[in-house]
């Protein structure tokens, strides 16, 4: 079995359809690598992955909209295909079983979705995002600490 996670932005609102009665909402999800290359110039370097989620939460599709980050797990496909000019292409496409939304555009928040399989949304509690108080001095932090 396959499995691939991916971190990254929608780069168009959903669409949901309705195919053979069941609801599949498709999305297209954009992840960034930034490296360096021979150079030492710095790169980027955009991989766009085809998503289908099989489910019946269509509700969800309402917080999908272009530039909200997600998590999402699933089964890689490639698909093949035949351009216009006649030459071959290829497209990375993921068959959706879980999503996560990390943030809408501009919020730190975390909202879970759950997965395609069980029943209910599955909510996993909210990330902290704010830091712990330091100490102004180090003698105010002597009795916290673990060992």
């Amino acid at each position: 079995m396959l499995k691939m996670q991916i971190i990254g932005n929608l780069g168009k609102d959903c669409v949901v359809n309705n195919v053979n009665g069941k609801s599949v909402i498709n999305f297209t999800v954009a992840h960034t690598e930034k490296f360096r290359d021979s150079q030492g110039n710095n790169q980027e370097r955009t991989t766009w992955v085809d998503c289908a989620w099989w489910t019946d939460r269509t509700t969800i599709s309402q917080y999908l909209s272009k530039g909200t980050k997600v998590w999402v797990d699933g089964t890689p496909e490639v698909r093949s295909f035949t351009r216009n000019d006649g030459t071959n292409g290829a497209v990375l496409a993921l068959r959706v079983r879980e999503l996560q939304l990390v943030g809408a555009k501009g919020d730190g928040g975390n909202q879970g979705v759950g997965n395609s399989s069980g029943s209910g949304y599955s909510n996993a509690p909210a990330q902290n995002t704010q830091q712990p108080a330091t100490p102004t001095n180090i003698e105010d932090a002597g009795d916290d600490l673990p060992f």
